[in-house]
């Protein structure tokens, strides 16, 4: 590699830190589940009720807080308000405050209400059986005391690195899709629109997923996708998170920009024109077993789109869901931005009856 080569790395990695600030702070364990308690410590949506740790691993993570072991940092997200949400350390935090909390509702609104009582133990045996509120005062001061490192991602940070950050660390037990990840970055009134649009009667109907799909945000991702494609294909380039990402986060900074209650009737409309289509059943084309959702999104933008532009839908005199070209522009090598208007074309010639369409 060239000396020139070199000032180009230098040059990106000045340029991409220049967008990255955190903050490295020590809090007192009593104090996190303090700060959780009084909401300046924020659990998004997408994780909450995703406690996976068993007792027994819940009960030696406080076990090697008395022994005073190491234990990784908490990741946290500054917020406009200037709360934190949580990025990396949800089973951590979660133990504290199942562990320590004085009020179930506090600990109901993770996992339970019902304190932790640790087991399990092999070197702090005594502990076994025992709540916080079983220890005797001195035990409770010195385990309330204990110092765990908060490294927060400041607001001064770009929201294209919070996402990221999210993704980096999102491993584990609780690993979070995308569309999870972006409502915790992006998440507002629109976001909020998009996860209450998923809930949808029509739309519902339309998809079969995978189990492993069917809670982890699947769904409302094909919501904003069908907003996404419809309204902001133009700057489609073949990165579809990318794309996805950038579209909620302009929407969510000027929501002048979305006609919420026309683009709810569209939205709608669209979806009960495809279920009448499939007549209650799943979007299914032969040889499916769950919905194919890149031509599910192109049937949808393409009938939106015909919708929006005041154009009438018609019921398609042709076997429309095996169509040798929307299945073509729906598979192989999908995502490019000529595929995307490919499919979404074909689409909107099928459900309007016409050979071609503009759009």
């Amino acid at each position: 590699m060239d000396t020139y080569d070199f000032k180009e790395l230098e040059g990106q990695l000045k340029d991409k830190r220049a967008k990255v600030d955190v903050d490295r702070i020590n809090f007192s364990v009593r104090e996190i589940v303090r700060m959780y308690a009084d909401n300046e410590l924020i659990i998004a949506p997408s994780y909450q009720r995703k406690y996976r740790w068993p007792k027994s691993v819940a009960s030696r993570f406080i076990e090697s807080i008395f022994l005073g072991l190491p234990i990784p940092p908490i990741f946290v997200a500054t917020n406009d308000n200037f709360s934190w949400e949580v990025v990396d350390g949800l089973q951590r935090i979660s133990t504290l405050i199942l562990y320590m909390a004085d009020d179930e509702n506090v600990r109901n609104s993770v996992s339970s209400p019902h304190a932790l009582k640790l087991q399990d133990l092999e070197i702090l045996t005594k502990l076994n059986g025992l709540g916080y509120d079983d220890l005797p005062q001195p035990l409770k001061l010195y385990l309330a005391r204990q110092a765990l490192q908060v490294i927060a991602l400041t607001d001064k940070s770009d929201k294209s690195v919070r996402f990221d950050l999210f993704e980096r660390l999102n491993t584990g037990s609780i690993s979070l899709s995308p569309q999870e990840v972006r409502t915790a970055v992006y998440g507002g009134r629109f976001l909020t629109f998009i996860e209450e649009l998923s809930a949808d009667q029509h739309f519902a109907s339309l998809l079969k997923l995978q189990a492993k799909n069917k809670n982890d945000g699947t769904k409302t991702e094909q919501v904003l996708k069908f907003f996404a494609y419809k309204n902001h294909s133009d700057s489609f380039n073949g990165a579809v998170t990318k794309f996805l990402n950038n579209y909620a986060e302009a929407m969510e900074q000027d929501t002048s920009r979305f006609d919420y209650v026309n683009e709810e009737r569209i939205f709608r409309t669209t979806m009960e024109y495809l279920a009448n289509l499939m007549g209650g059943e799943p979007f299914l084309r032969s040889g499916t077993n769950v919905t194919p959702l890149v031509q599910f999104e192109a049937a949808a933008v393409g009938a939106g789109t015909l919708i929006q532009n005041g154009i009438e839908l018609k019921t398609p005199k042709i076997d429309w869901l095996n169509d040798e070209a929307l299945v073509k522009a729906s598979t192989r090598g999908s995502n490019t931005r000529s595929m995307l208007d490919r499919r979404i074309h074909r689409a909107m010639q099928i459900f309007s009856g016409q050979d071609d369409v503009r759009r």
